[in-house]
Order: C-alpha cells, then sequence, then structure tokens
C-alpha cells in the first residue's frame, strides 16, 4: 500500500523524504542522495508508461491515476510515494483512494519562507513567486517536452495544504516545517510514531538509527553533498541557463531577512484563515 509523503514545492519534502529513506532503507542509518530512489514521485511517466495514451494534454494522466497506483501496488509491498499534487479531481477521476493508500504525511511550511524558495528554485522575481504560489490552477512539469507524463496539478498553496488536510478517508499526519527544524528529533520521532501502527512489522523504533538519519541530513552536509557530486532534483533557470542550487539556504531562509513589510502583508492577508489555523502568526 502507498503512504504519500505530500507538500507544496519546497516546503520541505526532500528533508522528509531523506530522513525516512536513511532510516528505513540504509544498512546504518546514513544518509546518501541514492537512497532517495527508494521513494519516488508521483505522477510520473515511468507509471504510465504501459499506456497507449500518448500525454498531449495536462490532463491526460488524471483517468489513469487510480489504475497505475493500483498497478504499484501488485507489489504487495508498503511503498513511499512523494507528490506535489493537491488532492483533487479532475473530470471525475481522484488522485487517490483509501483502496490504494494507507495513509499520508503532510509537510506545510510558512508561505512566507516558501515564497522566498520559490523565488530561488524558479529564478522568478517576488512578484512572479506571488503569482505562483496564489495560482489555483497552477501545474508543476517539464516545461521541455511535449509529454505531460508526470505533470503534478498543485495549485495554489493554500488550495494544496486543504486539499490534503481535509481528507478522512485515510490517516494523516501534517508537519510543520519550521517544528521539523526547531525540534527536529522529537517531530521524526512523531513521524515514526505514526507510521508503527501502519507497518509494525516493517517499521520499529530504533533510536540510534534516528539520530543517524538526522545528523546525516543535516542541511549543510546535504549542501556540501551537492556541491561535490550534483543534485538531480536541482533545475535549470530559463533565464540564465544554469543549474541553480537546490539547498540554498536552509535555516536562514527567514521571511524577515527578505520580505519587505508590504511583501508580508500581501502574503498573510492572501492566505490568512490557513496561517491563523497552523499558527503561523
Amino acid at each position: 500500500m502507498i503512504i504519500w509523503i505530500a507538500s507544496y514545492p519546497k516546503s520541505g519534502n526532500t528533508w522528509v523524504r531523506s530522513l525516512i529513506s536513511s532510516y528505513l532503507y540504509s544498512k546504518d542509518g546514513n544518509f546518501n542522495f541514492d537512497l532517495l530512489n527508494n521513494i519516488h514521485q508521483f505522477p510520473q511517466r515511468e507509471f504510465f508508461i504501459d499506456y497507449e495514451d500518448k500525454f498531449t494534454k495536462p490532463i491526460s494522466t488524471a483517468k489513469y491515476w487510480l489504475a497505475a497506483q493500483s498497478k504499484i501496488n501488485l507489489k504487495k509491498k508498503l511503498i513511499f510515494l512523494k507528490t506535489h499534487n493537491a488532492m483533487l479531481k479532475i473530470d471525475g477521476n481522484v488522485f487517490t483512494n483509501k483502496i490504494n493508500t494507507l495513509a499520508c504525511i503532510y509537510i506545510v511550511r510558512d508561505p512566507r519562507n516558501v515564497i522566498t524558495s520559490i523565488k530561488n528554485h524558479f529564478d522568478y522575481t517576488y512578484d512572479e513567486s506571488y503569482e505562483f504560489m496564489t495560482n489555483e490552477r497552477n501545474i508543476l512539469f517539464h516545461r521541455n517536452t511535449s509529454n505531460f507524463g508526470d505533470i503534478n496539478f498543485i495549485g495554489s498553496w493554500s488550495k494544496n495544504y486543504v486539499s490534503w488536510k481535509s481528507i478522512n478517508m485515510f490517516p494523516i499526519k501534517v508537519v510543520r516545517y519550521e517544528d521539523l527544524m526547531s525540534n527536529t528529533y522529537s517531530v521524526f520521532r512523531e513521524i515514526i510514531n505514526f507510521l508503527i501502527p501502519l507497518a509494525p512489522k516493517l517499521i520499529k523504533f530504533d533510536r540510534s538509527r534516528m539520530l543517524k538519519s538526522i545528523k546525516s541530513t543535516s542541511f549543510e552536509k546535504m549542501s556540501n553533498s551537492e556541491d561535490k557530486i550534483g543534485f538531480n532534483e536541482a533545475v535549470i533557470s530559463n533565464k540564465t541557463k544554469n543549474k541553480i542550487k537546490f539547498f540554498n539556504l536552509g535555516e536562514k531562509n527567514r521571511w524577515k531577512d527578505f520580505l519587505d513589510d508590504k511583501q508580508e502583508k500581501k502574503i498573510r492577508e492572501t492566505f490568512s484563515e490557513e496561517m491563523k489555523e497552523l499558527n503561523y502568526f
């Protein structure tokens, strides 16, 4: 069965995947980038290669979401999948259901910090980043291709969060990125404790392994690894055509250091309901 690691882009999905992959799939709890290959992204072309559809339209994969997930679950294994897709329905096709999904871990991050990461990741201006985060019909895909096999329908920051946190068909663990950053051990242990009842034969609590996972996935270590060997999830700037550093600021990404009063107020007013709910102000 599938356990989703879901989030809006640039909200900490990679860090949570790194923690889980080092804890569950390494020999000793120590992380390396290759371990992320154990947690694939969905939707992605690899899951749709058996279908005759050429996926020439953005909505092409939606009608195959559940079929592809059913095929994944034929392995009868516990499978973690990353997604930025909102938990939505397109032309009557729901993104997932309780038949295919065991649970979800949803990572949410203060949108005032998300916008600075979006700005860096896509080489946008603040205005472009704000448009990106407020676009209710926003999608992610490889723009230099006519094949939409791995498109993510992410929506706006608020729509993405609300779509997942509102479901009740399977268990969901909402993790604030800021809590994970300020108290990594406790929050990561909460994640593991959430997972243990779902797969008690496969997942056990191991303090030593957990500490190694945390230490080996520190921002400094992952940033240094990217400098040395690169990181395949880093994207190419449409403006400069250069690769943009993925692990850019980490805990130094504090919105108070980057946003002026007008920018901060605009974001706060736009997402006020969700930000109050999440105790972001």
